[in-house]
């Protein structure tokens, strides 16, 4: 098994695409071509992750925290990014992160938080824009099925939890071959008149490549009249942050123990609770305190997240609890979700998870 397929699979579901523009998930040292027979995952990839990794005979670290966000300029060992990369150089173990990417997966970080808490009717709490197209293609009726299979096979007709989707409207399409032409039907320089309908598919900007790709190979024309157009529509399966509800409602002094106990929280910081009962429960993994408004928007009753600065809980304005449980302590089962992923799909090698707590913060 080589790096690049490895990776390749987990880009299928979260592609380096849905990533934030700040980020750097993808493969960050190693040769995408070396053979792989353990992978270690973790959260973040420190000197004792690369130490464990060797031991371990792992050749691939897998992490959620990118070590290196911004270029290097030199790589002396002056600080800790630059002491693990280079000793992953030095024992030839590859370092791989999927983050925000993994993030914004709807079946990603935050879904998995969701379940820890026990939540149901989780969706993403905010959807992303402009990261959808609309693709119009025109086809013999005749033609329309096999195409359509293709393009569905392809990623194609996707809208939430709806799979193979399309709309089409009947019509006469007219054309002329000249010289040159190939037509798959009609003859050269006559004008021919053909029923044909114009089919319309909701597509992913990230599947577009090979949607397209897959129209060309399954469609009879050599040339293939086609719109693409950019849509605004929020996409349902991808973006920040989930919302969900307790099956019951809870006391919220009683949730706020509940929490600490799932996540093994040092402390929570709160805010003051303004009611008895808690029932739906806003989240993010990590720092998600850019997604209050959002929290505020679908009137949840706690938004739960880590990271938050001190005049950031002002802006609660008593409309929900605020709950920061840490950041290593809400996205700590990444490598779980991580290693599962790749226990269900891969049989040819081992997938170990870091027995390392790798969390700079401690509490006294």
């Amino acid at each position: 098994m080589k790096i690049s397929e490895i990776t390749n699979y987990l880009e299928s579901l979260a592609p380096k695409s849905m990533q934030e523009s700040y980020d750097n998930a993808g493969l960050i040292v190693g040769n995408p071509n070396q053979e792989v027979k353990n992978v270690l995952v973790c959260l973040d990839c420190t000197e004792e992750i690369i130490a464990e990794a060797h031991q371990k005979g792992c050749e691939l670290v897998i992490a959620h925290h990118p070590i290196v966000f911004k270029g290097l300029k030199s790589i002396t060992g002056a600080n800790y990014v630059e002491r693990v990369v280079l000793e992953a150089i030095k024992k030839d173990i590859a370092i791989y992160a999927s983050h925000t990417n993994l993030d914004n997966y709807n079946l990603g970080v935050n879904f998995q938080i969701g379940q820890k808490m026990g939540l149901e009717n989780l969706k993403i709490l905010a959807p992303k824009r402009s990261v959808l197209y609309k693709l119009s293609v025109f086809v013999p009726l005749e033609n329309l099925d096999q195409l359509s299979s293709a393009l569905f096979q392809a990623g194609a007709g996707s809208i939430g939890n709806y799979k193979d989707c399309h709309f089409y409207t009947k019509g006469t399409g007219t054309f002329r071959p000249v010289e040159g032409a190939n037509p798959f039907s009609g003859e050269l320089n006559e004008l021919s008149k053909v029923d044909e309908v114009k089919a319309e598919y909701l597509v992913r900007k990230h599947d577009l490549g090979k949607v397209l790709f897959a129209m060309k190979m399954n469609h009879p024309y050599e040339e293939v009249a086609h719109d693409i157009i950019a849509l605004e529509n929020e996409n349902q399966q991808e973006g920040s942050g989930m919302v969900g509800d307790l099956p019951e409602a809870m006391n919220t002094m009683d949730f706020l123990a509940m929490l600490k106990s799932t996540f093994g929280c040092g402390v929570i910081r709160h805010t003051r609770p303004i009611k008895d009962q808690v029932k739906k429960i806003a989240f993010c993994g990590g720092a998600g305190s850019f997604l209050l408004p959002h929290a505020k928007r679908e009137r949840a009753d706690v938004f739960v997240t880590g990271d938050y600065k001190y005049h950031e809980f002002f802006d609660a304005e008593n409309h929900l609890v605020i709950a920061d449980i840490g950041h290593y302590e809400s996205e700590q089962f990444t490598s779980n979700l991580i290693a599962d992923i790749l226990k269900k799909k891969f049989t040819t090698f081992a997938v170990h998870i870091t027995g390392i707590n790798t969390n700079p913060i401690n509490y006294f």
